[in-house]
């Protein structure tokens, strides 16, 4: 029975790296999108997690600062493969990109791709990714006139007020007013999923994620360490982000470009690049770390900017059933559900739509992408194939 079990472990670590990484290779558009990506592999297809439970796990990494992307990657890979499980699903969403970006740094540094048309064509595959995400969650997330409210609210102020204070104001708001509406009518029937990690890990991976956040900046003091300095600034930066990747740029800048670390020119350069690749946008740490100390550089960017999102993921997991059959819990998330379907309907229409439909045709091969992945149920690797050939095909 033990070796059956290590056997179905080892097969289900397997799967994890396998899917998260042709996510990682595919998954275009940033946060939104990968959201959207996440939302068709793991609960369409794999369905290793009901839409509810989906739903709930993206409304807890809304919650936490760091990539929330990459944390519901790590809480996925988590639930079904274990510790190891939530590492490799990190690693195979995040490889792709972090040796992607190392190679702009190291091989291809102030190398103009801006304005592909391939570039463009990945744009607009994001356009029909993420209209596919907000058209499957709004049809579960917002079933009446309350939360579709809520979520049209959350939108406009997010149009209105883009900051990422505005989207923690808008989901603790979301929250109060989910305790207050539907706790009593919170739907029964959740999934409670099985975490295989142990309250106690959880606590000390908490602990764990305060204890570095406030030690580096002491020790880099006593020390003078190069190094370590460089592991607090993208520690630091990893920690105290909410929002997602975009948001995360002008901390790096500020950590980067007035100590000298990196130039000007190849931070924004690099941040270019960042949009062209897939998988999370965090992974731009991995180029600047690369251009400013190599390949040891890179890694060390690398683990620092993601360690938080880890720390906080594991920590809060073993709790996560726990609060969630709380009814007031419930309420709570009911808001947030409905909220978190505005921010991405806001984000659909900026930076998404803005940035890619700027012609007749991109409205054209959109709706033609929308067509192939919803109606056609084609894999998300070919929508992006045929996304990159339009688009070039659209500059000739």
């Amino acid at each position: 029975m033990n070796q059956a079990k290590k056997y179905h472990r080892l097969k289900s670590t397997l799967e994890v790296l396998w899917v998260s990484l042709k996510l990682g290779l595919t998954s275009f558009g940033g946060p939104v999108a990968h959201l959207g990506y996440f939302h068709d592999e793991y609960v369409r297809r794999k369905k290793w997690l009901d839409e509810r439970s989906y739903a709930d796990l993206v409304a807890l990494c809304q919650f936490l600062p760091g990539p929330a992307s990459s944390q519901v990657g790590i809480g996925i890979g988590t639930i079904r493969a274990g510790l190891l499980g939530g590492f490799i699903a990190w690693l195979g969403f995040t490889l792709p990109s972090v040796i992607a970006l190392v190679l702009f740094a190291l091989v291809l540094k102030g190398f103009d791709m801006s304005h592909a048309g391939w570039i463009h064509g990945l744009k607009i595959v994001a356009v029909a990714i993420v209209a596919q995400a907000i058209v499957g969650m709004g049809q579960k997330l917002t079933p009446d006139r309350k939360r579709v409210t809520i979520a049209i609210v959350s939108a406009t102020i997010t149009l209105i007020w883009p900051t990422a204070i505005a989207q923690i104001v808008l989901i603790a708001s979301a929250a109060f007013i989910g305790v207050l509406m539907y706790q009593e009518k919170s739907e029964a029937g959740r999934t409670m999923l099985q975490i295989p990690v142990s309250r106690t890990i959880g606590v000390i991976c908490l602990v764990l994620f305060f204890a570095i956040l406030v030690g580096l900046p002491v020790l880099r003091g006593i020390t003078s360490q190069h190094w370590l300095a460089l592991f607090d600034s993208f520690y630091r930066s990893g920690s105290l982000v909410f929002g997602g990747g975009h948001v995360v740029l002008p901390l790096l800048e500020r950590e980067m470009v007035p100590t000298g670390w990196v130039s000007k020119e190849n931070f924004l350069s690099g941040y270019g690049a960042t949009q062209a690749v897939p998988g999370p946008l965090f992974t731009f740490a991995s180029y600047l770390g690369a251009i400013h100390g190599g390949i040891l550089g890179a890694v060390i960017a690398t683990f620092a900017i993601f360690l938080p999102a880890y720390l906080l993921v594991i920590g809060t997991l073993p709790f996560w059933n726990v609060l969630r059959s709380s009814p007031q819990i419930q309420g709570a998330l009911t808001g947030v559900n409905a909220a978190v379907v505005g921010i991405l309907l806001a984000a659909f229409y900026n930076p998404i739509w803005i940035s890619a439909i700027l012609q007749p045709v991109d409205f054209a091969l959109a709706a033609i992408l929308f067509i192939l992945l919803v109606f056609w149920k084609l894999p998300p690797w070919v929508i992006v194939i045929v996304g990159a050939i339009g688009g070039t095909l659209t500059q000739l």
